[in-house]
């Protein structure tokens, strides 16, 4: 799977941002020989199970200019890297409390020459500052993630939907998130037509605040 796959669902790319897709694949092999973060299987997959995969939040929502976005427990920088190409405009933050992993993610920002991402090697509860969205790939179970964000999500919103988490996960979500009734679970396979995607979700949980 090439990155046509990326261009075939988003073919609005300026020139810059298909060449920093096409970088992508180039940097990640070369680090990923030195410090694996990806999979042997899935670096060769890496358009479809990692890039397009991360992209499926902005199938859902257009980050506006000016927002910030947190990453936690980004491994080798998904889905953080991916969104912060498509929006150059939003500031994304990459958290991960794995040095090593970190490390990669700092070099493939600095390859591909990105302002717009900071790079954090620390656990989320240690992270200063407050964010519009919290994005995160399968990282932990609801309950758990949503007690490691505490606090971290701004009350004013200046996107349609509320500020929240944006959860990639796959499988039965129904137990896990059984005590948020305000979760949306979107099929990812309304996005995109590939078979990996047909256990694919997002989750979309807005956070309530008391008044």
């Amino acid at each position: 799977m090439t990155v046509e796959i990326i261009f075939e669902n988003f073919p609005n790319l300026s020139e810059k941002q298909k060449q920093e897709f096409r970088k992508l694949e180039e940097l990640y092999k070369d680090w990923n020989q030195k410090i694996n973060v990806v999979s042997r299987k899935d670096i060769d997959e890496l358009y479809l199970r990692h890039v397009l995969h991360s992209l499926g939040i902005a199938k859902f929502i257009e980050f506006k200019e000016g927002s910030t976005v947190l990453d936690v427990g980004t491994g080798g920088g998904f889905p953080g890297i991916p969104l912060a190409i498509l929006f150059p405009e939003v500031h994304f933050t990459l958290v991960d409390s794995i040095g090593k992993k970190i490390k990669v993610v700092k070099e493939v920002v600095e390859g591909l020459q990105l302002t717009n991402v900071t790079t954090i090697n620390a656990r989320v509860e240690e992270i200063p500052g407050k964010f519009d969205f919290i994005v995160s790939r399968a990282v932990a179970a609801m309950p758990t993630f949503v007690h490691w964000i505490k606090g971290k999500i701004k009350k004013e919103s200046k996107h349609p939907i509320r500020n929240g988490i944006l959860y990639l996960k796959g499988g039965d979500l129904n137990e896990e998130l059984k005590d948020y009734k305000t979760a949306e679970i979107y099929n990812l396979t309304d996005y995109f037509k590939e078979d990996f995607f047909e256990t694919k979700k997002m989750v979309y949980l807005p956070l309530k605040y008391k008044g």
